[in-house]
């Protein structure tokens, strides 16, 4: 069983600020362990938005201890790169060029209210934790999404 968790950042990377958190995150996933276990791991940045972290928990399982370890390098990575990644007011979404678009809670409200956000439009859902769903039931419409029971067409 693999387990998943999705960072997505309040803004989009800059070339040098991924290319460092991609170092940065290398060298965790590489050291990470549970109870002294070497853990399966693997970080990924999508859409220069979303850090996903991996673990493969047929190997070896996650503990508390070790995702406290994860949270708190994504912490420390937010400070040296003066980015969120825990701020859930912000809303990922694909417009109608498939281009990968970030606006707050109210911005979304207003597109969906003007229609420019409908039912079939992709949107990320950053709630999955099982690596199994991963990626296909990351990116989807928003129909079948929890954006749905938020935001009402």
């Amino acid at each position: 069983m693999k387990k998943v968790w999705i960072y997505q950042a309040n803004r989009f990377f800059t070339e040098a600020e991924e290319t460092k958190a991609t170092a940065v995150l290398q060298q965790f996933v590489q050291s990470w362990t549970a109870h002294g276990d070497q853990l399966a791991g693997k970080a990924t940045i999508f859409h220069h938005l979303f850090i996903v972290l991996e673990v493969d928990e047929s190997v070896a399982s996650t503990t508390g201890c070790s995702v406290d370890k994860s949270v708190h390098l994504l912490k420390k990575l937010e400070q040296e790169l003066n980015i969120g990644l825990f701020d859930r007011l912000m809303v990922a979404y694909r417009d109608a060029n498939d281009a990968v678009q970030l606006v707050s809670r109210n911005e979304f409200a207003q597109l969906v209210q003007s229609g420019q956000v409908s039912s079939d439009t992709i949107v990320f859902n950053n709630l999955l934790s099982s690596g199994e769903d991963f990626p296909s039931q990351w990116e989807i419409p928003f129909q079948d999404s929890w954006h749905a029971k938020v935001f009402v067409i």
